[in-house]
């Protein structure tokens, strides 16, 4: 029998189809990687292609926009939106408009054209952490902007137009409607209980140990009661923070950590998914310190959104986040 199930966050409904029910073998891989593209722009010796890095990592002191560096930072050449200018907000009857003001950067996150985030180090995973956490800071300042994201598309089916792993950052001068969906129901959650609902999650399944993958002192991977797709994995801090970038040098070595293993435990069980992962965390004037609880989630593409979900905002899930976190959980890394 299919199930509806609420998130318990913004309220949404999901069917959890297990008629229509998937073990990871069902899924499609990911196709294979070329090699080497000897045109790529994020390769070392084509820095002249992309625009000045904003932020690189060079262990040998070399120069900037030259190789030898393991990590840089760039913006994005065809932006979707630009750092200069005014918003320019105005009324068009009963519209609404202004200019496309916002940052927008790439995370290069490593040298080597054929590997992917998961073939890189604990270490090197820690500098992209590093490097989220130093231009969200520096983005803050910006008083134009309101909301930084940090996502990663890897694979074409997932909206990656190079191959080259990179993530991307942009600055938004307003608070996308699914954040603002998840302040409005934490704030509302946190009004009748005065207790962040996050927190209350984490607890509930780490005590539970149904929907948990792996944890440690700092951080868990779980998969959520109620996910849109089958294997949607979040992870949280176990500290209550609403902002991702108040994260301790301490914990951005945990983070990765944790990162790199859930990222493993997927390649393996589903065979190299395409997959995007978001990272949510508080506006950037942090109006809900106590409410709100940064959080990653990573969605591989195992399925397609169809008219059912564009009509009713209904999600179907062929697989059930029990089940997902059992198998991930089970597997040898």
């Amino acid at each position: 029998m299919p199930e509806l199930r609420k998130d318990p966050i913004i309220g949404r409904w999901v069917i959890i189809s297990t008629e229509r029910g998937k073990r990871p073998s069902d899924f499609p891989g990911a196709p294979k990687r070329k090699k080497e593209n000897k045109l790529c722009p994020f390769c070392p010796g084509n820095e002249s292609a992309t625009p000045p890095e904003i932020l690189a990592i060079r262990p040998d002191t070399s120069e900037p926009n030259k190789p030898g560096w393991t990590l840089r930072v760039i913006s994005n050449k065809y932006p979707a939106l630009r750092i200069e200018g005014d918003l320019n907000r105005e009324g068009v009857g009963i519209f609404d408009k202004m200019n496309g003001v916002g940052a927008h950067e790439v995370i290069i996150e490593t040298p080597d054209h054929n590997k992917d985030l998961i073939d890189l180090s604990t270490k090197e995973v820690q500098d992209v952490i590093w490097a989220y956490r130093e231009r969200s800071l520096d983005l803050k300042k910006d008083p134009r902007f309101q909301y930084i994201l940090i996502f990663k598309n890897q694979g074409e089916a997932a909206g990656a137009s190079l191959e080259h792993s990179h993530s991307q950052l942009i600055a938004l001068p307003i608070v996308p409607k699914r954040v603002t969906e998840e302040l409005e129901g934490a704030s509302k959650y946190y009004g009748y209980k005065e207790r962040c609902v996050f927190c209350d999650i984490i607890r509930q399944e780490i005590a539970d140990d149904e929907r948990v993958v792996i944890q440690n002192d700092s951080f868990v991977s779980l998969e959520p009661f109620a996910p849109r797709f089958p294997f949607e994995t979040w992870i949280l801090p176990k500290r209550h923070s609403a902002s991702f970038d108040e994260i301790k040098k301490e914990d951005i070595s945990a983070l990765a950590t944790l990162l790199l293993e859930t990222l493993r435990r997927l390649a393996k069980a589903l065979n190299n998914p395409q997959y995007n992962y978001l990272l949510h965390t508080s506006p950037v004037n942090n109006d809900y310190p106590e409410e709100y609880h940064w959080h990653i989630e990573i969605i591989p593409k195992l399925t397609k959104v169809a008219g059912f979900e564009w009509g009713t905002g209904f999600y179907i899930n062929p697989t059930t986040p029990e089940d997902a976190a059992s198998y991930l959980k089970e597997l040898e890394i």
